[in-house]
């Protein structure tokens, strides 16, 4: 079984992880690969399999296969998301059942779009490498836009696997440095959130009205995306999930997770957070607080005690 090139673009993708981000990457994919081409999906919540082929049924190249090791041994590509470190070295290197264990992974594309430690990620590139000495396998870490450079020879070949499943397609440098962007990016989105909900909070206490206040930071220097697209109090931005009960998004405990593990990266390269320890500490908080728990990050307004002005729907007549 020969492996892509460049210029080939694969016609069989292995695919481990169908979670929260995962199932829709996964359908986005195969909604816009090839007629020719062939998707084998794996995840430990075998309900969630047949979920992704009844809300794909117009793509008969589906296949539910028991491991990620049957994913690798018979794609070209093996693309991986799941949540923690532990579940990428498990997937990857578990005995008989990982990646690691397939017969046919030389000269393959391995991506993995986790949110986990550099380090974990460099081992399990490590390893896949090392797999074979004469025609190693490439494994590439792409969690934003993946840590290929742009000077790398597979980088073409990336970009058009990526724009399947995303519109923005950035070459981060090398091996890890896809996880350093996001890690760096989810501890500034955490901090803006935050601040917000602080900002929010405290003029709204002073007596300003949500809306008007917002409409002032739009345009003043503590504007944000967060503020315009999805302030973290409910009826400031009707369509966001901060209007909708904090339902759905990305989930407190997901925010906590990323700060931590970017706080950790940032002790192994000396690097000062003067924030951290104030951030993590909130959404840790909030991730154990049951009114918050499994909702939007951005319910850390509620935690805060913020005012939640009550939001009524818009009717359609």
């Amino acid at each position: 079984m020969s492996a892509p090139s460049v210029d080939d673009f694969p016609q069989r993708f292995g695919w481990v992880g169908l979670g929260a981000m995962g199932f829709p990457m996964a359908s986005q994919l195969v909604q816009k690969l090839p007629p020719s081409c062939k998707l084998l999906i794996y995840d430990i919540d075998t309900a969630v399999l047949q979920k992704f082929v009844d809300a794909n049924p117009l793509h008969q190249s589906i296949t539910i296969v028991s491991s990620p090791k049957e994913a690798a041994q018979y794609s070209d590509c093996f693309i991986s998301i799941v949540p923690e470190g532990s579940h990428v070295k498990d997937v990857y290197m578990a005995p008989q059942r990982g990646v690691l264990s397939a017969n046919h992974t030389a000269g393959k594309l391995f991506i993995d779009c986790s949110t986990i430690d550099p380090g974990t990620s460099l081992e399990v590139g490590r390893a896949i490498a090392a797999s074979h000495p004469t025609n190693p396998p490439r494994f590439f870490d792409a969690p934003v836009s993946g840590g290929a450079a742009e000077d790398d020879p597979q980088f073409p070949l990336l970009r058009r696997i990526f724009s399947c499943m995303g519109t923005s397609i950035y070459p981060i440098g090398g091996q890890s440095l896809g996880l350093a962007a996001k890690l760096s990016n989810n501890y500034l989105s955490g901090m803006i959130a935050l601040a917000t909900s602080e900002a929010m909070n405290l003029g709204m206490r002073l007596g300003i009205d949500p809306k008007v206040l917002s409409n002032c930071f739009k345009t003043s220097s503590g504007g944000s995306w967060v503020n315009s697209t999805v302030n973290p109090v409910p009826g400031v931005c009707p369509d966001a999930v901060t209007s909708k009960g904090y339902e759905g998004g990305f989930k407190v405990q997901l925010m906590k997770k990323d700060i931590s593990l970017a706080v950790q990266a940032a002790k192994e390269v000396d690097a000062k957070l003067v924030l951290a320890d104030a951030g993590l500490s909130a959404y840790a908080a909030a991730a154990d607080d049951p009114n918050c728990r499994d909702r939007d990050s951005r319910v850390v307004y509620r935690w805060l005690g913020g005012i939640e002005p009550e939001v009524h729907p818009v009717s359609d007549k």
